[in-house]
């Protein structure tokens, strides 16, 4: 444009600018409103230097992104989930670079770093235990390497209900609720996923113990008894208590019956439950009797043949089973927890000893003397 001054002496030449008035067009102000993505952060924003990350990028315009890169490369695949987030799978790389999105507007210029790391992929030696209920809720050990970073522990698939990662050799994860059967174990750390093959199976058990019948249901407090359990679902049975105690041994004899020899115990009653990798078992009485004792006789001496009634006098008399003079059997009746009667048997004249035995054991022993009639 030519601007001449008002006396006509001069002209000056210049640029003339045409403004767009957006009242007049607003896809025009729409149009003009557009600027170049932004990126705000990246998650995970570590990976494997081999690539194969799954990484999603969080921001602003990322609708119609045509690139996504990590420093120069380009991603090997990625899927625009929004405006504001971008799923990409990172090339293989090495240290840190930045990640941009590319649109019809620009490329993103803010410094969001992603580091490939060349740290070996994750990697199970052993699991402790290696069973437990499908219910779920078992601590479990891992054992192995590279386990720093974790950010998954899976079984079969399914996560874990929870899980700490103590160091770069060992995670412990509480097992989720399975379907019984094996699971393949696995850890996942921002290098990749650990081998499922074993040993890193975890057989969950669906059975839960159970006891129907104990026989015999008493013994003595100095423990030794051979008790029968009977229930199902018993095979490979971890323990045996009686109350907190456990059994001084045991077999599994079958999945519906164990042998436990009872340990000592205080007198009263105890609550008998086997343990499975399936879970802990109802609980059944088994009562801990004390010792029987004698403390005397009355008469303590008769004749020899049999026929005398003789009072037996003691504690723990409640369950006798057996009434003995010498080895000979004798007929009773037990009257109270310390009194017995009971019919003294032939034999010898001389003195013989007495005892009273009940599931608890056999009482100490008392002299009953016999003698001769008199002669006429």
């Amino acid at each position: 444009m030519v601007v001449t001054s008002p006396a006509g002496s001069a002209t000056a030449v210049g640029a003339f600018t045409y403004v767009a008035d957006p009242s007049i067009c607003p896809a025009l102000k729409e149009f003009t409103s557009m600027a170049a993505p932004v990126v705000s952060s990246v998650s995970p924003n570590q990976g494997p230097s081999s690539g194969g990350t799954t990484v999603t990028v969080s921001g602003a315009g990322f609708t119609s992104a045509t690139a996504v890169r990590f420093g120069t490369k380009a991603a090997t695949t990625f899927t625009v989930n929004s405006s504001t987030q971008i799923t990409a799978v990172s090339p293989s790389g090495t240290g840190t670079v930045n990640v941009t999105v590319t649109t019809s507007q620009g490329t993103s210029t803010q410094q969001i770093p992603f580091t490939y790391v060349t740290t070996s992929v994750p990697s199970l030696s052993s699991l402790s235990p290696s069973q437990g209920p499908a219910t779920g809720g078992t601590t479990v050990t891992l054992t192995g390497t590279n386990l720093t970073g974790a950010t998954a522990v899976r079984f079969d698939g399914v996560a874990a209900t929870s899980f700490t990662v103590n160091s770069s050799t060992q995670i412990t994860a509480v097992t989720p609720p399975h379907a019984a059967g094996a699971a393949a174990v696995t850890v996942t750390t921002p290098t990749g996923t650990s081998n499922p093959d074993s040993p890193n199976a975890y057989f969950f058990d669906a059975a839960l113990p159970s006891l129907t019948t104990l026989t015999p249901a008493s013994g003595p407090t100095t423990g030794g008894t051979t008790v029968t359990l009977t229930g199902s679902d018993l095979l490979d049975a971890t323990a045996v208590r009686f109350d907190a105690t456990a059994a001084t041994s045991f077999t599994v004899d079958s999945a519906t019956q164990i042998t436990a020899v009872t340990p000592a115990h205080a007198a009263g009653t105890a609550a008998v439950t086997v343990t499975t990798p399936g879970g802990t078992s109802n609980p059944l009485n088994y009562s801990y009797l004390p010792t029987p004792t004698l403390s005397s006789l009355a008469p303590a001496q008769g004749p020899t043949h049999a026929g005398t009634l003789i009072t037996l006098t003691g504690s723990n008399l409640t369950t006798t089973t057996e009434v003995h003079f010498g080895s000979t059997p004798a007929s009773f009746t037990v009257i109270s927890p310390t009194q017995i009667t009971a019919v003294a048997p032939a034999g010898p004249a001389g003195p013989v000893t007495v005892t009273a035995t009940t599931p608890a054991g056999t009482s100490n022993a008392l002299t009953y003397t016999r003698t001769d009639a008199p002669a006429i």
